[in-house]
């Protein structure tokens, strides 16, 4: 699957990269994987509900979430992620 950077997502990973830069070797594996295959164990993929329904979230270690929703494209029926926010827990929610 592919994945698409929102602004949003493109301006929380760069600042969250300036603020632990520890975490981008993690982000980056996050990422590849999620791509691979969002549904592996390891990402904890999940429903949201309330304020992000229809949304989905992953882990990327203890705290890190990634909110993401799938999108299917109307001409090529093609199932793509659009990344839209990354943060720690209390961040992103």
């Amino acid at each position: 699957m592919k994945l698409v950077w929102s602004a949003k997502f493109t301006r929380a990973a760069k600042k969250l990269a300036r603020r632990k830069p520890e975490l981008l070797g993690a982000i980056e594996a996050a990422l590849k994987q999620l791509e691979k295959e969002p549904y592996d164990p390891k990402l904890r993929t999940h429903k949201l509900s309330g304020d992000f329904e229809g949304c989905w979230a992953c882990s990327s270690g203890y705290d890190l979430r990634i909110v993401f929703e799938f999108v299917r494209l109307r001409k090529t029926a093609e199932l793509e992620i659009h990344l839209l926010n990354i943060g720690m827990h209390d961040e992103v929610y």
